[in-house]
């Protein structure tokens, strides 16, 4: 299954943005469902206020523990993900104009749009990134 068609499922359940696009990158993470789930509960809603979109944090969530796994010894590895974390916000920014729920939500923009572009980013920016090593 395609990990946009995976996060979407995992929406269509019940999942919040943010669990939904980790949960979906798990063969990037290696984390299993029951621990993205919990790790990114708070997260759904712009952190339940509004602020930073979830699907966001969860294509962030993502990038760090996949970056880590992939690299665990490396002496690069925050710097990889730092890396990773602006080109990813870049992309949203570039695309949505702002990364912010309560914005994107008035602009009309669906959590299925953003779940979609977030699971999407963090494989294209996670591929891209075990290319380089």
């Amino acid at each position: 299954m395609e990990i946009i068609e995976k996060a979407l499922e995992f929406h269509d359940k019940g999942f919040n943005c943010a669990q939904s696009v980790l949960c979906a990158c798990s063969g990037f993470t290696g984390l299993d469902n029951a621990t993205a789930e919990a790790v990114s509960a708070g997260f759904g809603g712009g952190m339940r206020s509004g602020e930073v979109c979830g699907a966001i944090s969860g294509a962030i969530m993502a990038l760090g523990c996949g970056i880590s796994r992939a690299n665990p010894d490396s002496p690069d590895c925050k710097m990889q993900t730092a890396n990773a974390t602006r080109e990813c916000v870049k992309r949203f920014r570039e695309k949505y104009g702002c990364i912010r729920c309560l914005e994107l939500k008035k602009a009309g923009i669906s959590c299925d749009e953003l779940i979609a572009f977030g699971a999407e980013q963090a494989k294209a920016i996670l591929n891209n990134t075990h290319k380089e090593e």
